[in-house]
């Protein structure tokens, strides 16, 4: 019986064993950030029509990827079939992604 106890469950299977068909209907948001900035309140009640905000990002820096709000990835802006999207040119890698959530 000691043995039996220090032997893992026959059924708890390693991650390798787990079929991968049970997640691939999980649904996620997928955002893309273009940049961002600060502004008060009246600069915001000031903004109209052909009203330019500058962004803190620079032309040409990668935008980022983030999937239920975690960064995930970087990529630059490209347009397919008409419709803007983005080429993915870095994957954070899991230790960085860790480290951001600390």
């Amino acid at each position: 019986m000691a043995d039996e106890a220090a032997s893992p469950a026959k059924d708890a299977g390693t991650f390798e064993e787990l079929d991968i068909n049970y997640i691939l209907d999980i649904p996620f948001k997928v955002t893309v950030e273009l940049g961002s900035t600060s502004m008060s309140v009246k600069t915001l009640l000031d903004l109209d029509t052909g009203s330019i905000v500058e962004l803190e990002k620079l032309a040409g820096e990668p935008l980022e990827v983030f999937i239920n709000k975690k960064l995930v990835a970087r990529g630059e802006a490209i347009v397919a079939n008409e419709k803007f999207g983005i080429r993915i040119t870095e994957i954070v890698s899991p230790i960085a992604r860790l480290r951001a959530m600390q």
